[in-house]
């Protein structure tokens, strides 16, 4: 227990107090931090964070990265054109040609598909001809009617002009005993006055004159009547031809729609589209098949007025497309619109858009065409580059560069 006095007291007079050294505190221990393990790619991301971080490193870095840039722009950028020459968008088309039956029927056959080739004359699409064949057998049995009735009325033509002849010759036989019977009745006229000849007989001579002369009214009448009765048959002969024709002419005209039937392709070219299926009824002109003619491909593309009036018919073009730009295919400008349009929507800029341009249209040579036919698409987009001056020399980029034929 304390009792409130010094535990070591000094005694008295025995000069001054010493001062007592001050007893150290015991200080609280601080726990190391615990070490982790050595993180060489944070330190490495953190060095280069701070040395980043320095002013002058930074103007470096936007140094060097302005100056990588600036190199890949002069190396990326489109070299302008040489003077004489023009350049536009453009897509390359193709004609396009629809396979649909001349006369309403049901699809028997389609032979190709969707992206096969075809060859000028292959049989594509085969139409049901059932209704046709009987249609030309009614009409062949038209003809054979056509053809008895014509032999029918030849023979009463016949008939009629052997009557007609009979005819003429009892008017003659007529005529001549009517011209006896006026001969003696002229006698009878000078010998009854004077009693030579009785009364009798000149009546008798007048009564037989008159009946030769009713006799040979009667025979021209039979002459006239047969040659009504030719006249009749002639004409049942020009009826029945008429009916031999209009017959032969729809044999020839069913037989037409039969061979119509078949529908073959018309040029060299691919199956775009395969609007129809067989057993589908298809009306006089529906399309049963949509080819790509792949002998007249062709780029559209839009140049300004200045530069439109410059490009001569053809005049020499360079096409380069979008999905195949190391090569240069060759073509010709074979149409230039007579009357301004604004650039369509297909074009990309709208600054474009809104000028007054004149289409052209670039033919590729049908015989090249044909050496790389499996190779021609069309939809693709490109570039035409058009020659202008007819004695501008091709630059080396545009030189004529075409894929190996396989």
């Amino acid at each position: 227990m304390s009792t409130g006095r010094d535990p070591n007291p000094v005694p008295a007079g025995s000069g001054p107090t010493p001062e007592r050294a001050p007893i150290p505190l015991a200080r609280p221990k601080t726990p190391a931090p615990a070490r982790s393990a050595p993180d060489h790619g944070r330190g490495a991301a953190g060095a280069i964070r701070a040395i980043a971080a320095r002013p002058a490193t930074r103007i470096g870095i936007a140094v060097l990265i302005a100056a990588v840039a600036a190199v890949g722009w002069w190396l990326l950028k489109p070299k302008a054109l040489p003077a004489g020459f023009a350049k536009a968008n453009g897509r390359i088309e193709a004609t396009e040609i629809d396979i649909a039956p001349k006369i309403a029927a049901r699809i028997r056959e389609i032979r190709p598909h969707e992206g096969d080739f075809v060859k000028a004359g292959e049989v594509l699409v085969v139409m049901d001809t059932d209704s046709l064949q009987a249609q030309r057998r009614e009409a062949e049995a038209d003809e054979h009617k056509a053809r008895s009735s014509i032999d029918a009325a030849e023979h009463r033509v016949r008939q009629a002009e052997a009557d007609k002849a009979a005819a003429e010759a009892l008017t003659l036989q007529r005529d001549a005993e009517l011209y006896g019977a006026r001969k003696h009745l002229g006698r009878s006229e000078k010998l009854a006055p004077r009693g030579v000849v009785p009364e009798q007989t000149y009546d008798d001579d007048v009564a037989r004159v008159r009946a030769f002369e009713a006799a040979l009214s009667s025979a021209k009448a039979q002459v006239a009547a047969a040659e009504a009765a030719i006249a009749t048959a002639k004409s049942q002969v020009i009826e029945a031809q008429a009916q031999l024709d209009a017959a032969s002419a729809t044999i020839e005209r069913v037989q037409s729609d039969i061979d119509n039937s078949i529908l073959s392709s018309p040029r060299d070219g691919r199956v775009q589209y395969r609007p129809a299926e067989p057993g589908e009824v298809l009306a006089a002109g529906g399309r049963a098949l949509n080819l790509v003619d792949l002998g007249d491909v062709y780029m559209t593309f839009f140049l300004p007025t200045a530069t439109a009036g410059r490009a001569a018919l053809g005049a020499d073009v360079r096409l380069v497309l979008d999905a195949a730009p190391e090569l240069v295919i060759p073509a010709r400008v074979t149409y230039v619109a007579d009357v301004a349009q604004f650039t369509p929507k297909t074009v990309e800029t709208q600054e474009e858009r809104l000028k007054l341009t004149f289409r052209l249209k670039a033919n590729i040579d049908p015989e090249l065409l044909r050496r790389y036919i499996r190779l021609v698409k069309t939809g693709l987009p490109g570039v035409a580059y058009v020659r202008l001056d007819p004695n501008a020399e091709w630059p080396p980029e545009l030189q004529v560069r075409l894929p190996e034929t396989q």
